[in-house]
């Protein structure tokens, strides 16, 4: 089995001449934007979208129970099924919440999504907050707050 280096040399005129021009435009070694994660998120009761929902986000948001590492700030792309709607609505959001590993208050590990502001997001966030209607005003755990 071969295994490759992640620094190749370039042979070739062709593949010099790219190199050159990539050091000239000084993207030469510069990182690649790393692309989104993408998590689907199913929630089949209200009572797990309770626990899950982030109200006190300005857009809305939403937990995320996973052991993977993230950053504030990071992008995701969350697929998301609400109760008893079989369709599933995108979310491109950021990280804006993290609890970790052995957290306090029998918290699941995982991250917070912020939904972006746009239009689809803001119906989306109308959709849950219909979902959960009074509950939404109660004292019960969530997740996150």
């Amino acid at each position: 089995m071969t295994t490759h280096s992640a620094h190749t040399v370039a042979s070739s005129p062709a593949a010099q001449a790219a190199n050159t021009f990539a050091a000239a435009a000084g993207t030469a070694g510069a990182p690649a934007a790393p692309r989104p994660s993408v998590i689907q998120l199913a929630i089949k009761e209200k009572a797990a979208l309770y626990a899950a929902y982030i109200p006190l986000f300005k857009e809305g948001g939403v937990f995320i129970p996973t052991t993977r590492e993230y950053r504030l700030g990071d992008d995701v792309y969350v697929l998301l099924s609400l109760p008893d709607d079989p369709q599933r609505y995108p979310v491109a959001g950021k990280v804006a919440w993290i609890t970790p590993a052995r957290a306090s208050g029998s918290r699941s590990q995982g991250v917070g999504v912020r939904f972006p502001d746009d239009e689809k997001s803001h119906v989306l966030k109308l959709k849950i907050e219909e979902i959960l209607g009074p509950q939404l005003a109660s004292d019960r755990p969530t997740q996150t707050l």
